[in-house]
């Protein structure tokens, strides 16, 4: 089942910081990696946000184990916890 997930940067959070952390991310190894659909980033209500469509929760659980030693390194904050709900449909053209 595709899950829809949210993550908000925390204030710290900037678009230049999340253009010079992505080579590093798509260096780590195979990028995008196996199960993601969509990755769309965007500045939101002043805060800067991504959202993703991964395969499964599975694929996303493996991802994070080599993302987040990145974005923690990098000093990426995140304004809590991504959102990561179950996607009903999706409608493409």
């Amino acid at each position: 089942m595709s899950i829809l997930v949210r993550f908000t940067g925390a204030p710290s959070m900037t678009s230049d910081l999340y253009d010079e952390v992505l080579p590093t991310i798509e260096a780590s190894g195979q990028f995008p990696p196996d199960g993601l659909e969509y990755h769309v980033a965007f500045t939101a209500g002043g805060s800067f946000r991504v959202s993703e469509i991964w395969g499964s929760m599975a694929q996303f659980e493996a991802f994070g184990e080599r993302l987040m030693p990145i974005l923690n390194a990098a000093g990426v904050e995140l304004a809590g916890p991504p959102e990561i709900v179950e996607i009903h449909n999706i409608i493409k053209q």
